[in-house]
């Protein structure tokens, strides 16, 4: 592939987007996010992925339920409550400010079961590395639509709190959430550490 055609791919171009326009992102749009993510490559083909896509209300209600989480979790640790309530006013801002968000989440309801811990450990890890290829997915094809998105790892700290607020399946395990807009900023192309250095050859 030629330079050029790297820096213009939605691979090169992908940042991750917290701040988004009052442009409402139509269904179309994250209809197609979701057919690109459920392409993504998964063990067995079982398709573990499971997505909710959020209304601006169940935004609201899960930004709130997941701050409550986040305010006890950061008291518990003894931080300082006015550094905890500033990082409890950005992530509500961040999942409210969005034009859209769609949460992943994880089953192994389909997955095999072995008589054996370390096994049942490793179709566990299929089924997230799945997911997270299925993410990558709708990132990309978010690009190519003009839309921006920030992966939120959050739930993973709050699952009980996302599924009751939400209603889910006990299976529904939440992976991230993604929010979902028309960028109002270029974001900034973080830092990579190089081919040579996370790469050995045999």
């Amino acid at each position: 592939m030629h330079e050029f055609e790297l820096a213009t791919s939605a691979l090169f171009r992908r940042r991750s987007i917290r701040r988004y326009t009052a442009q409402p992102v139509p269904p179309s749009l994250i209809r197609a996010l979701l057919e690109a993510a459920i392409r993504a490559p998964s063990p067995h083909n079982r398709q573990p992925w499971r997505f909710v896509v959020l209304s601006s209300l169940a935004r609201k209600q899960l930004a709130l339920a997941m701050a409550d989480q986040l305010r006890r979790d950061r008291m518990r640790d003894g931080d300082p409550p006015e550094q905890i309530e500033r990082d409890v006013a950005r992530s509500i801002a961040r999942i409210t400010g969005a034009g859209a968000a769609v949460l992943a989440c994880m089953t192994l309801q389909d997955m095999d079961v072995y008589p054996d811990a370390f096994r049942n450990g490793a179709e566990r890890w299929m089924a997230g590395q799945a997911v997270a290829a299925a993410i990558q997915n709708l990132l990309l094809r978010a690009v190519e639509l003009g839309l921006g998105a920030s992966w939120m790892c959050a739930p993973l700290f709050c699952p009980d709190v996302v599924r009751a607020t939400l209603a889910l399946p006990r299976h529904w395990e939440p992976q991230a959430l993604i929010t979902l807009g028309f960028p109002a900023e270029e974001g900034r192309e973080r830092p990579r550490r190089s081919v040579d250095e996370v790469t050995c050859w045999r």
